[in-house]
């Protein structure tokens, strides 16, 4: 008998289709339950929408094989029973949520037609345990494998350009991810709580230029990242709390480092900027209890340290600080308990409230003749001896230097309009004070409450705002020497 294209075999009275290869073709798909009954609807042609979504007893189905299966429609096998699943050649899309809460899932092939993966389509099948992506597939849609706690291979066969946000949030066992050098935006969340990824390769020719808020969030097993060259912009959180991150490369490309990057990164020992780096800005909280970083240097590209950016850095001996900083923002280096000096840059016009509050180390800080305000508690409870407060600053904040306990001499500029209350208080040591503004210039109160007793405040000869004597009462102090000597 002659076949060719679809034929008909004749055998008595019983008449079947079968391809040219001899294989009967089918031409409805069906689904069943455990013991081969079926359940639901016949279908002919694509796969529609919602099919047999929900119906828990479905463990398998049939596709029709005649080329008319061409599309699977959203949530189409949604919350079923299926174990594996194969899907035909034919079909060119997968429609979003299609397989979501399909827990036993342990298999699945997806046809090489398939060209577009709808969004959550794999949603939370966490017995899943590897996929191919087609050559055709060009983008990794939202949420696509989100929650395969299972899945630890992953092949990608075409050039994906996208990865979109928690694409594969949660999967426990992936343990590896290259980036194909063909994507050019990671979304957010993508890896996020991905606790057994240890390593994420960027490729050397990578056109990847932006990972997106929390990508690597929780990335607990993640040891080293090395940030492409590619790369212009680094989403809030998207590095946070990966404990086991010691070493960090940013790229020359990254032009800011958002709120939170590598917040909780407690093993970070080594972050290195590239020398022609393009970062301006380093986010609030960027670096924030990274409590293994030892030293740090910050690129002269940047413009502006953030809240708390390395707070609790308690391991970071030594720091410095870009000639083009213009603000380090308020606790920028608090608790950073082993800081021995700082280097206030010419550059920088304002030193937040509390910056090196709590820097119990902190023996030197050089402070720049650009800066014009001094926030709350800059300096509180530093190890300083001694401090030279250039005469272009205007405004010294309450607490400034308080509980600073090694301090011995203090010398205030020329500029100094206001000085707030407490400003020196407690820095027990403090028994002289070079004081080259007029006496009105303290506008809060108890600035030198219970610092050494007597104290010396050298004062301008021709100011007569002040007076000279001793055993005066001045600024909670009971026992002040005011001498015009200078």
């Amino acid at each position: 008998m002659a076949r060719y294209g679809y034929g008909m075999s004749v055998s008595g009275s019983r008449t079947a289709v079968v391809a040219s290869s001899g294989v009967p073709v089918i031409t409805t798909s069906r689904a069943f339950n455990s013991i081969g009954g079926q359940v639901g609807e016949t279908i002919t042609g694509p796969i529609p929408l919602e099919w047999v979504d929900g119906l828990t007893t479905v463990t398998s189905v049939t596709f029709a094989n005649d080329n008319s299966v061409t599309s699977i429609g959203g949530y189409a096998f949604r919350d079923t029973a299926l174990t594996s699943i194969t899907i035909p050649n034919s079909v060119t899309s997968i429609g979003l949520n299609a397989f979501d809460g399909c827990t036993s899932l342990s298999t699945a092939t997806i046809g090489t037609g398939v060209t577009s993966i709808g969004s959550n389509a794999f949603y939370y099948c966490s017995s899943l345990t590897s996929i191919t992506i087609p050559s055709g597939v060009t983008s990794i849609a939202n949420g696509t494998f989100k929650g395969c706690a299972s899945l630890s291979s992953v092949t990608i066969l075409g050039s994906i350009t996208s990865i979109g946000s928690y694409a594969f949030q949660n999967n426990d066992a992936l343990t590896t991810f290259t980036i194909p050098n063909s994507v050019t935006s990671i979304g957010d969340g993508v890896f996020e709580g991905c606790g057994s990824l240890t390593t994420v390769t960027f490729t050397a020719t990578s056109s990847v230029t932006s990972i997106g808020s929390n990508a690597f969030y929780y990335c607990s097993s993640l040891t080293s990242i090395t940030i492409p060259n590619s790369v212009t912009s680094l989403g809030n959180y998207s590095f946070q709390n990966c404990t086991s991150l010691a070493t960090a490369t940013i790229g020359n490309s990254v032009t800011g480092i958002g709120d939170y990057t590598f917040r909780g990164c407690s093993d970070l020992t080594t972050l290195t900027f590239t020398p022609t780096s393009s970062v301006t800005s380093i986010g609030s909280y960027a670096f924030y209890q990274c409590s293994s970083l030892t030293s740090i240097t910050i690129p002269n590209s940047v413009l502006s340290i953030g809240e708390r950016a390395f707070g609790d850095c308690t391991s970071l001996a030594t720091a410095t600080i870009g000639n083009s900083v213009t603000s380090i923002g308020q606790n920028a280096f608090t608790g950073c308990s082993s800081l021995a000096s700082i280097t206030i840059p010419n550059s920088v016009t304002s030193i937040g409230s509390g910056a090196f509050d709590g820097c119990t180390s902190l023996a030197t800080a050089t402070i720049g003749t650009g800066v014009t305000s001094i926030g709350e508690g800059a300096f509180k409870t530093s190890f300083l001896s001694s401090i030279t407060i250039p005469n272009n600053v205007q405004s010294i904040g309450s607490d400034a230097f308080s509980y600073c306990s090694s301090l011995t001499t203090a010398t205030i500029g020329t500029g100094v309009t206001s000085i707030g209350g407490n400003a020196f208080r407690e820095s027990t040591s403090l028994a002289t004070v070079l004081c080259r503004v007029a006496q009105s210039a303290f506008t809060g109160s108890n600035a030198f409450l219970d610092t050494a007793s007597p104290l010396t405040i050298q004062a301008r000869i021709t100011d007569t705002s002040w007076t000279a004597g001793t055993g005066l009462t001045f600024q909670g102090n009971t026992n002040v020497t005011v001498i015009k000597n200078l």
